[in-house]
């Protein structure tokens, strides 16, 4: 294992390999959008307040080498006056990577915060064309952070732990 991960040089000393990640597919496994505006006959002229809820998920593959990380999504929209909730979109958005030279340590954070960002242009496109036709103005996300979620996550789980361990 060692020598796949490393070449001898010349003067003895040992150059590890760059990682390499290359996407072999992106899709949407699961979506759900409800346009409760026009199910209850809302007015279309109230001005929208968004939450968005990000999940992720990464796994490996039965494939050499292939792994799937998955972006999750859950959308609220609902008007600022009455608390009226226009519209709701869950979304599952997943890619299929081939990644090598990964350190086993490093792979989780991995298909978590550079898998999701090579994905996430794809999935706001979706989320944009998805909102405009269901007969909203188009709903450009803000990037998403993924390394700052990622270490947020990391926290909440230690500080859930941190309690069972002093019990």
């Amino acid at each position: 294992m060692a020598d796949e991960e490393a070449q001898a040089q010349p003067n003895g000393q040992q150059q590890v390999q760059a990682p390499q990640m290359r996407v072999l597919g992106q899709f949407i496994r699961d979506l759900s959008f409800e346009n409760i505006m026009a199910q209850k006959g809302a007015p279309a002229d109230t001005t929208p307040d968004v939450q968005v809820q990000v999940n992720l998920d990464g796994k490996k593959r039965s494939a050499e080498n292939q792994y799937e990380s998955v972006i999750k999504l859950n959308i609220t929209s609902k008007a600022k006056e009455g608390d009226v909730t226009l519209f709701v979109l869950e979304i599952e958005y997943s890619g299929i990577f081939h990644i090598e030279n990964v350190p086993d340590d490093q792979l989780h954070p991995f298909l978590l915060i550079e898998c999701p960002r090579m994905i996430f242009p794809f999935l706001r496109r979706v989320v944009s064309d998805i909102t405009r036709d269901g007969g909203f103005p188009p709903l450009n996300l803000e990037n998403i952070d993924f390394l700052s979620l990622y270490r947020n996550e990391l926290a909440r789980r230690q500080s859930e732990e941190a309690p069972k361990a002093d019990a």
